[in-house]
């Protein structure tokens, strides 16, 4: 492909010859990434006449979960009626069974059922804060499928779903695409003659997941068949497109079991990105590892995750063959952990940190373990030592002092080193500009991927430009630089334990195969041929592409709820620059290819090409109708001062945050108010029925002017009392039991200081006088809650008395989740029906507003 050195083709030609593969190879790995089955409708296969899996009926039991009930957050009315419904759903599959048995008698198949139900309480630290969560009466449904014999049950894979949605949002996607997934299986499961289970699968319809994984806690520490618990795969959803990612795996057994899976797609990367906590999220599977201490896999659709926890998370909104794909996957790799080869009864051991590299290349899902991965990263690194020490050619062998091999590897690295460094400083150079001079941040929020246009010309200006200081490099020494670097990363990562680490290996294979091969067919001093470049590109292109999609899908709509404080420009030029550098390994020996004349002109072009980005992009609003800034609405009343506030607050740094408060000041607030911004500290616990995730808001707070059609409010008692006080001044202790009555309040929350010697939410309580947050969640209906304190009695206060503040949600006041019962929620839901309709009209559709009206107060006990 490459002429010799005399009519050697200029960088345009060149690029003009790679362009089939720099466009080809991550297209295709877009099609592989985003690549989805046919939806099927009919239940029955007509050529087999054996049961399949249908995302006509996954999809018509989520939109009854999600729009004939509605939202189902826990407490609420609706949630009963998901409990309700799910019940009769486990009915049907236990009676569909007894008619398989008896349509075959003598097959080996059971379908047990529990509603089960239950009160307890876990502490449930997240995002750097302490939480302790209490709660009443909740309820779990459970299915186990069996063959019926003791032995067959004795090891079990959890297959776990959740029922409840959160308090924005319908839950279409999550979870109730993973509930009628669950159901299909066991329809499949059941109906497939010649199926009988070796080991059991117990499919648990948990009721309680978004209000902190309380029914999860509830299932895992009291039920009466967890001790038959070897793995758990739960089923989540933080988008509606795409492929299902297992983004959280824990033993080289269920990774290789989920290969069983007809389409699996899943990366180490996305592994340990999740389980480093950098991304604030986390699953019921965080419950069964604690409480169980078993193995398993997370699994989530995370494509389009802007619509998580947003009114738009509808059917409509899924995308077709979503749920095909998901619950193929979810039924093949249960055939296979329910059959004689299941790894189930070697899995007694619990949970333990996965030492085992996995990955998708197109299409393919390879697994081997770290100790294989060790053996060859070493004969990668070996191996590329010995071939450029071998093939290494004195660039000035007509002088006495030639340079080392070792002295032109080091200027080499240098080079591919500086290049990286610039591209990550460059980047950051124009999201300073972006968020802070020009004040455009979060310009590219509403496409995944329009990130790149605004910082890949600033990441390659920034690496060209570099160059330009570290001078004239042969174009052979920073491409086998290029390999020593990827090879040696890729082995001091996974001695260090870091799986990750395999994709730098995965890129050095073919950059060492080049080399050899260019080797054979070149003389000694010519240019690197572009075949070389083209094989030594392919891999590197493919899953660099794969990592852009993957890393922005996720990263990209999370920047939109990490809070104003948050460096979201930062994060994702970094991201740019990161994956770009990984996907473009081969930039630095190929500008070095044509000199330093070349290398100008692309660093001007490319920085000409930033200034324009930015340009356009400055022009771009963050939000449209379908990738919706989330602005949350809490309508106060003080039972201790009856006063009413509006509190305001969103929860990014994107632009223009400060005039929207203004213009709902001047529409909903007392005339002249100027809005100001209300620090959220510790002291601040109007927002603490979204604490811990409170922290994360930027809030206002407006006094309300009493119009007459906010006069009226719902009813409730609502309050905090100490029973069973006594106080023992010989050991210096006060006892008491810390009653919370809130008829008709839900997502009940109390904050108190105190130094707490011993209670019953767990056996260690802050050896200190500190603040502790309390919060509950308990069945519709349920509304007492209780916890037993003793408390060390503070010099100068003989009565130990404890400041309470106290806050939760009117059952009827949640907007839209209310909204075909307004009438019964009072002066809050007459605000928020015009709130809804002015801001809509105000903001072009581009805000979702989460709605609640909510009581509070402080009293002293």
């Amino acid at each position: 492909m490459s002429p010799p050195p005399h009519s050697r083709w200029g960088p345009v030609r060149s690029l003009l010859c790679l362009a089939p593969l720099l466009l080809g190879v991550p297209f295709l790995a877009y099609k592989v990434n985003y690549g989805l089955p046919e939806p099927i409708v009919d239940p029955v296969n007509p050529s087999t006449g054996l049961p399949q899996l249908s995302e006509a009926r996954v999809l018509a039991h989520a939109k009854y979960l999600s729009e004939d009930i509605g939202f189902r957050t826990v407490g609420t009315r609706e949630h009963a009626l998901g409990d309700e419904w799910m019940i009769k759903q486990a009915e049907l599959i236990r009676l569909q069974c007894e008619d398989a048995v008896r349509a075959r008698p003598g097959r080996k198949l059971q379908c047990e059922v529990w509603h089960q139900q239950g009160s307890g309480s876990h502490r449930f630290d997240m995002m750097g804060h302490r939480l302790y969560k209490t709660y009443v009466d909740l309820t779990n449904i459970v299915v186990r499928i069996s063959d019926g014999t003791d032995a067959g049950k004795e090891h079990a894979v959890l297959v776990n779903a959740h029922v409840d949605s959160t308090l924005p949002s319908p839950g279409a996607a999550d979870d109730a695409l993973s509930v009628g997934i669950m159901l299909e299986c066991m329809r499949v499961l059941v109906d497939t003659p010649d199926w009988e289970p070796t080991h059991a699968i117990i499919f648990l319809f948990n009721n309680a997941e978004e209000s902190l994984q309380d029914a999860s806690h509830l299932f895992s520490t009291q039920h009466p068949i967890v001790n038959t618990v070897r793995a758990a795969v739960n089923l989540e959803a933080a988008g509606t497109t795409g492929r299902e990612l297992l983004f959280q795996a824990t033993s080289e057994q269920m990774i290789r079991a989920y290969a069983y899976a007809p389409r699996p797609f899943g990366t180490i990367v996305a592994n340990e990105v999740f389980t480093s906590g950098i991304i604030l999220s986390d699953t019921d599977f965080r419950q069964f590892e604690q409480y169980l201490n078993v193995t398993g896999l997370d699994i989530a659709v995370v494509g389009n995750s802007y619509l998580y926890h947003m009114r738009k998370d509808l059917v409509e909104n899924i995308e077709p063959g979503v749920a095909q794909h998901m619950g193929e996957n979810v039924l093949g790799l249960l055939l296979h952990l329910s059959s004689p080869e299941s790894p189930l009864p070697a899995l007694t051991e619990g949970y333990s940190r996965p030492s085992t590299v996995f990955y998708q290349f197109l299409g393919q899902f390879v697994v081997y373990s770290f100790s294989t991965a060790k053996i060859l990263y070493a004969l990668l690194f070996t191996a590329s030592i010995v071939f450029v020490r071998l093939t290494y050619v004195d660039p000035a062998p007509a002088l006495r002092q030639g340079k080392s091999a070792f002295g032109e590897q080091v200027k080499g690295t240098i080079a591919v080193s500086a290049a990286l460094v610039g591209a990550f400083l460059n980047v950051n150079v124009v999201a300073f500009i972006m968020a802070k001079v020009l004040h455009k941040q979060m310009s590219w929020f509403s496409s995944e991927r329009s990130c790149v246009l605004l910082y890949g010309p600033a990441a390659l200006s920034g690496a060209l430009a570099s160059q330009l200081l570290v001078g004239r490099v042969r174009e052979r020494t920073s491409f086998t630089a290029v390999l020593l670097l990827q090879s040696f990363l890729a082995l001091v990562g996974q001695l260090a334990g870091i799986g990750s680490a395999g994709v730098f290996a995965l890129s050095g294979f073919p950059i060492l195969l080049s080399l050899v091969l260019n080797a054979i067919v070149s003389k000694p001093g010519d240019d690197i041929s572009l075949w070389s470049y083209a094989l030594a590109a392919f891999t590197p292109l493919s899953l660099g592409a794969q990592m852009f999609y993957i890393t922005l899908d996720v990263f990209v709509p999370l920047t939109g709820r990490i809070g104003e404080e948050a460096p979201a420009e930062h994060i994702i030029a970094s991201i740019v620059a990161g994956a770009g550098s990984y996907t473009l390994p081969l930039l630095v020996p190929f500008v070095h290819r044509f000199g330093r004349r070349t290398i100008l002109r692309g660093a001007v072009l490319f920085s000409m090409l930033t200034a324009l980005a930015m340009a356009i992009f400055s022009m771009r609003s963050p939000f449209d109708a379908m990738h919706q800034k989330r602005v949350f609405i809490i309508h106060m009343e003080n039972v201790t001062t009856q006063e009413q506030h509006l509190h305001v607050a969103a929860a990014d740094g994107a632009p223009g945050f400060d005039i929207l408060a203004h213009s709902i000041a001047r529409q909903f607030s007392v005339p002249g108010v100027v809005p100001e911004p209300v620090s959220m500290n510790t002291w601040n616990n109007d927002w603490d029925t979204m604490y811990p995730f409170s922290n994360f808001l930027t809030p206002y707070k407006f006094d309300l002017p009493l119009k007459p059609e906010y006069m009226d409010a719902p009813e409730h008692d609502f309050t905090v009392t100490a029973v069973n006080n006594k106080i023992d001044t010989a050991a210096g202790t006060r006892s008491l039991t810390l009653k919370i009555y809130h008829p008709g309040i839900i997502w009940t929350a109390v904050t108190f200081d105190a130094h707490v010697l011993q209670w019953a939410l767990d056996n260690n309580p802050p050896d200190e006088y500190t603040r502790h947050y309390i919060k509950e969640g308990s069945f519709y209906g349920h509304d007492t809650w209780t916890v037993d304190l003793v408390v060390k009695i503070p010099e100068g206060d003989p009565d130990a008395r404890i400041r309470v503040n106290f806050v939760g949600i009117h059952e009827k006041a949640m907007w839209p989740g209310k909204k075909a019962e307004k009438e019964l929620g009072g002066r809050a839901m007459a605000l928020f029906e015009e709130f809804d309709a002015w801001i809509e009209k105000e903001t072009e559709g581009k805000v979702d507003a989460l709605l609640l009206g909510c009581v509070g107060g402080i009293t002293t006990v």
